[in-house]
């Protein structure tokens, strides 16, 4: 029986006798959120507190208390028969629940990321599968995984795929690794993927490059997680200069977020460090910005006063000081002033050769 299978029934059977018992039976989970967090740099990503949030059956709540037994009795089920399901499709088999059926995917996704947090593991392992496509993979690395019907090693050479790339599929425990490669770097934009790998900037720097396509899935977290652990190979992260590719996407690629602290040891990347591009590259490269808008100004404002790895480094606190007094933001690709190929040819060296000088 999978731990996962234990803790439905664990949580089953705490019902039913509660119900012997005639009382209120009751479903408890973490809080989920960046007050029930807590940094160390030694842990290296946000890790749970002690607060929870309880759920006890009344008239109010025998809804959502309904809809999260079904979604775990549909976990149950879809371990049971090897067989997985998108939030999506979880979504549109809650229309056969009756009156707990879900009006809305957010409605959906909220239980399953509560059951999730309930039994300390990833929805991956309960057999929900995100709906997003994973990151692309180009470079200097071999992706060994399985043949599905004879179960035979294919080997996948990220070198070969000319003007395409390889996709990081839903689910990347089983595969394995082989690469020479010096580092990671992780792309926040598809368009700057894209040209890294149209130039075969990769072969130059005998790199791996990963497009993030924004806050990475957790799957490309996690194939970038063992990638590295595996094969003691250093992640740089190359983003906008702005709050969300600071916060959000470089964030929670390296220590996690607040909502799924109780995952963020199996997803985040903590030996990742932050290439760029930073305030003082908008000064030293010359780089035409844009406005920061109201809501940049408050995530920003927000990450120094309560965000916990912010609170923790005293580089980010000043970087994010220096934007905000700035009051501008400017993107990857605006490194194009100085030509389409100036970040290969000069951005991208000037910054690896000053590795130590990268934002923690």
């Amino acid at each position: 029986m999978s731990d996962v299978e234990k803790g439905i029934k664990d949580i089953a059977k705490s019902i039913y006798q509660h119900i012997l018992a005639k009382k209120q039976p009751q479903l408890k989970s973490p809080l989920r959120a960046l007050i029930n967090v807590r940094y160390d740099p030694k842990e290296g990503y946000f890790a749970l507190e002690n607060k929870f949030k309880s759920r006890t059956l009344t008239a109010s709540t025998v809804k959502t208390f309904a809809q999260t037994l079904k979604m775990m009795a549909l976990s149950q089920e879809l371990i049971k028969s090897e067989d997985i399901a998108t939030k999506r499709e979880a979504y549109y088999v809650s229309k056969n629940w009756g009156e707990a059926r879900f009006h809305e995917q957010v409605e959906s996704d909220t239980v399953m990321d509560d059951v999730e947090a309930m039994l300390m593991v990833n929805r991956e392992q309960m057999g929900f599968i995100p709906e997003e496509k994973g990151g692309d993979v180009a470079g200097k690395l071999v992706v060994i995984d399985k043949d599905p019907d004879t179960k035979k090693e294919i080997r996948i050479d990220c070198t070969k795929f000319g003007s395409g790339a390889y996709s990081v599929p839903s689910s990347v425990e089983e595969l394995k690794f082989e690469t020479d490669a010096k580092f990671v770097l992780a792309i926040e934009t598809a368009g700057m993927f894209q040209r890294l790998v149209k130039h075969n900037y990769w072969k130059k720097a005998n790199c791996i490059l990963i497009s993030m396509g924004g806050v990475p899935t957790r799957a490309t977290r996690r194939f970038i997680r063992r990638l590295s652990d595996e094969k003691k190979i250093p992640v740089y992260a190359f983003t906008d200069n702005d709050p969300y590719g600071h916060l959000n996407i470089y964030r929670t690629l390296k220590v996690g977020s607040g909502n799924a602290a109780h995952i963020n040891k199996y997803f985040c990347v903590p030996q990742a460090k932050f290439l760029g591009v930073t305030p003082q590259d908008v000064i030293d490269y010359k780089l035409p910005t844009h406005p920061l808008k109201d809501v940049d100004i408050k995530r920003a404002k927000d990450a120094l006063k309560n965000d916990p790895f912010v609170k923790h480094h005293k580089e980010w606190q000043k970087a994010i000081n220096q934007m905000i007094q700035m009051k501008v933001r400017a993107e990857q690709q605006a490194l194009a002033k100085w030509g389409l190929n100036f970040v290969i040819d000069t951005y991208l060296p000037e910054k690896l050769a000053k590795i130590d000088k990268f934002l923690p």
